[in-house]
């Protein structure tokens, strides 16, 4: 199931329009968190989750429509509400009546970066809730998209270059003024620059996650066979940082598999040599003294 999954996880990385809620749910096959039954098909593992989410857009729908503010029910250029009024409703939908939001606990499970679980219990990191906002929105014909601020990913509601607002689904669909974004922004040791939100590309969406997912593993040695296969993941992406292949090949080192381990430092270090044979030479003894924990 793991390949296969992995194939179409690649697959929908390289496709013209990624979606993320389908990479997303793929990452859950790679946990040992019932991302899908074994023995079923990928399309039946995610079935449970895309259900969930034909419901939360079931109930969005409703609260939109009672409003008069479906597509091409509001008197508006383009038939949608006014973007302040549109994340209200999906606030109300979102994170009141299905109470869909952040939580004290999300940034020590890691459930929360796994989206079948962030379906099935209303909790999740500020990016995943941000996932399901998107796709909710979209299919209601609303402009919702990612936004990808340093440490805190919200969305936006309207057109990116004109009217819109942002919002905070972690706390509660809760509107960022400027201000609000800026002190974002500061508490990751940044000022906000206008090309911070900007819209998320799809895959730069999926890559965040799986690092959400490599950080709170690497704190936790016990699970490197989890940081591991978000590495692997990462890698299937068409834009990774190239250090990864350093990163797969130590965790593959750490969980037995030395030769593979080996095989993927050397062929970092290869890349190194261009631009830093200092650090190229270090990966290269790293690499040899994997190989000799087979003697």
């Amino acid at each position: 199931m793991t390949e296969e999954s992995r194939e179409r996880f690649a697959a929908e990385a390289r496709a013209q329009s990624p979606d993320p809620v389908l990479l997303c749910l793929l990452m859950g096959f790679e946990a040992d968190l019932g991302g899908a039954d074994a023995a079923g098909s990928l399309d039946a593992g995610m079935a449970p989750s895309l259900n969930a989410l034909a419901k939360l857009t079931a109930l969005a729908a409703a609260d939109l429509a009672a409003a008069g503010c479906l597509p091409g029910q509001a008197d508006r250029p383009g038939g949608g509400p006014p973007p302040a009024q549109a994340a209200a409703l999906l606030a109300g939908a979102l994170a009141g009546a299905a109470d869909l939001r952040g939580g004290p606990a999300a940034y020590r499970r890691l459930e929360s970066s796994l989206l079948h679980q962030v379906l099935r219990t209303g909790r999740g990191l500020p990016i995943l809730l941000s996932v399901v906002w998107i796709h909710v929105g979209r299919s209601l014909g609303l402009p919702v998209y990612g936004v990808a601020l340093p440490g805190h990913f919200v969305v936006g509601v309207g057109e990116p270059e004109g009217e819109h607002v942002l919002v905070d689904p972690f706390r509660g669909g809760r509107p960022l003024t400027r201000e609000d974004a800026e002190a974002l922004v500061a508490e990751a040791g940044y000022p906000l620059d206008p090309e911070m939100l900007r819209p998320a590309e799809p895959v730069d969406i999926a890559l965040r996650v799986l690092t959400n997912i490599r950080s709170w593993a690497a704190a936790r040695p016990e699970h490197a066979r989890t940081q591991l296969w978000a590495a692997e993941l990462s890698l299937l992406l068409p834009r990774h940082p190239a250090q990864l292949r350093l990163e797969r090949g130590e965790l593959l080192v750490r969980t037995g598999s030395f030769l593979e381990g080996a095989a993927e430092m050397e062929s970092y270090a290869t890349i190194l040599d261009a631009f830093d044979p200092e650090s190229a030479a270090r990966v290269r003894l790293e690499a040899r003294a994997a190989r000799h924990r087979l003697n």
